[in-house]
């Protein structure tokens, strides 16, 4: 029997903006993922109606609310283990020992995705307010029999 294939939405730096672009690309999602920057509980509570959330405190999740989330996390999806934090300068872990084939990060509102070491380090950039001339996106992994397929996905606002 082949296992299901695995759709992670993938957002970060929304600070309080979820824009109706970034709801209609992140539906179909089987998870979705916010690298922090949420900026706002109500960003949370929205993409709870599209598919279950999985989020990081970010720099500026400062509000009371924002105290109960970590500050990473891990998940597995698909047979593959993803490891997600704000800041990837905040990485205090080597990921390729630790066994995590994704390492998903924000921050920089720059969307991002480089192979190094059998690690993909995935960031989907910003999909709140635009920033200096930065693209407005959101990512998408696809995992399948523990391969993951990346996507960026630039919205058009």
């Amino acid at each position: 029997m082949t296992a299901k294939p695995v759709t992670l939405g993938v957002i970060s730096d929304t600070h309080g903006l979820l824009r109706p672009e970034a709801v209609k690309a992140l539906c179909g999602s089987d998870r979705i993922l916010h690298a922090g920057d949420i900026g706002a509980p109500e960003i949370l509570e929205a993409l709870a109606k599209i598919a279950p959330v999985t989020a990081v405190r970010g720099n500026v999740d400062t509000a009371p609310w924002a105290r109960i989330l970590p500050e990473t996390e891990i998940i597995e999806a698909g047979g593959v283990s993803v490891y997600i934090l704000h800041d990837r300068g905040q990485l205090d872990l080597k990921p390729e020992a630790a066994g995590f084939r994704v390492v998903m990060y924000g921050h920089s509102h720059q969307p991002k995705m480089e192979e190094k070491n059998g690690v993909l380090y995935f960031n989907p950039g910003s999909a709140g307010p635009r920033r200096f001339k930065l693209p407005v996106s959101i990512g998408r992994l696809k995992i399948k029999a523990g391969k993951v397929d990346a996507q960026l996905v630039e919205l058009k606002i």
